[in-house]
């Protein structure tokens, strides 16, 4: 009878000995993930949409904002860096100096046709386990955004959008974005 191989549980003292290559680096629950360096449409939406987000959290003193690289340590075996994060001031007793431990309040991940399954399932099931209570998932190909809040330990989505609207969703319900700002990093 042949035996089954031995499943290999990694962690963060593990993921933080990898050399840097550009990769993006993360553990789901021990398994190691490796996400290319993202196109210039990806990185142009996260800068647009850090701008906007930086600019209402600061304006209002709500907290601090982090964009990728940056480690979020869900768990010893679970190590995430979301494109964008948000951790309120009252819990920023999360935020250590190499990295958050802990679930911020906010997590943002732009999707890809190469990310978006990872995005959508994988991750999105991952947050909601260990307690991330907003996610919001935009896809730069469809042009779509989509905020999920945490409600008995699953995502319920609250809010839709495509193209070039505008949206409010938690956990700034009084911050308006066009997504047009988002998605049109071309025009400067």
């Amino acid at each position: 009878m042949a035996s089954q191989p031995e499943r290999v549980i990694l962690t963060y003292q593990d993921l933080i000995e990898i050399p840097n290559d550009r990769n993006r680096y993360e553990l789901f629950e021990g398994e190691l993930q490796v996400t290319a360096a993202p196109n210039a449409a990806h990185q142009g939406a996260v800068n647009n949409l850090a701008f906007l987000l930086t600019s209402h959290v600061r304006r209002h003193r709500l907290g601090f904002v982090f964009t990728a690289p940056f480690d979020v340590l869900l768990s010893d075996i679970s190590v995430v860096q979301p494109d964008l994060l948000f951790v309120s001031r009252e819990r920023r007793r999360i935020i250590l100096p190499g990295y958050i431990r802990g679930a911020p309040d906010l997590v943002v991940e732009l999707s890809s046709a190469s990310t978006a399954h990872v995005d959508r399932q994988v991750k999105r099931q991952l947050y909601a386990r260990h307690g991330v209570l907003n996610y919001w998932r935009l896809d730069v190909d469809r042009r779509e955004f989509v905020a999920d809040v945490l409600e008995d330990g699953a995502y319920r989505a609250v809010v839709t959008a495509h193209d070039d609207e505008m949206v409010s969703a938690p956990p700034f319900p009084d911050l308006a974005i066009s997504l047009a700002e988002v998605w049109n990093w071309e025009d400067i």
